[in-house]
């Protein structure tokens, strides 16, 4: 259990580092990671599985990934907003010292 708690918070750790390649990761392990809690509460709430710390510990388990996903999902898109072409400058105009020439 400490895995799925501790590994999506260092992989949020290494995006607020500003590793950007782990914004995308985040996203992919949160979307898997949520996608298998909901089954497993889904599972639990039908009535067969076995209640409990299981319920608990998905819970707390899904609502981890699915901040994964939002945090991660930021981070990429602000990656993407500040990987863009900078804007280039218009040229200087001339000096007035090269104009005063005959």
């Amino acid at each position: 259990m400490l895995y799925l708690l501790a590994f999506p918070i260092a992989l949020a750790g290494l995006v607020w580092m500003g590793w950007a390649w782990t914004a995308m990761v985040c996203v992919m392990y949160g979307t898997v990671g949520l996608a298998l809690d909901l089954s497993t509460v889904t599972t639990i709430l039908g009535g067969q599985g076995e209640t409990g710390t299981l319920f608990l510990f998905s819970a707390m388990s899904g609502i981890v990934n699915f901040s994964l996903i939002l945090f991660g999902g930021r981070a990429f898109f602000h990656a993407l907003q500040g990987t863009a072409l900078p804007v280039s400058r218009p040229p200087s105009p001339p000096s007035p010292s090269s104009s005063a020439r005959p």
